[in-house]
């Protein structure tokens, strides 16, 4: 490999690792720990939920979106989103409703 192989390589992977950076700051930003034992961006223990993607989800852009897509999809082809919607595990679903629904009235 050449020199000028190995400099664009190089160029290559740091500009990978800033847009790697740049993603996680975005997708995944750091909160103030509560208990002051979890580390910045990790979920406590207790958290629920705690995957990050169904964090990002709950959050309000993360349902705003979820909640357009599902609106999209319901209005365009019904009988497969109804079908799609029999493959959600209910039991999580209901779980997460309920304890937004209490966070929601906690903080009013």
């Amino acid at each position: 490999m050449s020199h000028k192989d190995q400099a664009a390589r190089a160029e290559i992977l740091a500009r990978l690792a800033a847009s790697r950076e740049e993603l996680k700051r975005v997708l995944d930003p750091e909160e103030p720990a509560a208990d002051g034992g979890a580390m910045p961006g990790q979920p406590s223990s207790g958290a629920f939920p705690r995957s990050r993607t169904m964090q990002m989800l709950m959050s309000g852009r993360g349902l705003g979106t979820l909640g357009a897509a599902a609106a999209g999809l319901l209005l365009a082809r019904p009988a497969w989103a109804l079908r799609v919607l029999r493959l959600l595990p209910a039991n999580a679903v209901a779980r997460m409703l309920v304890a937004r629904a209490i966070a929601a009235l906690r903080t009013k």
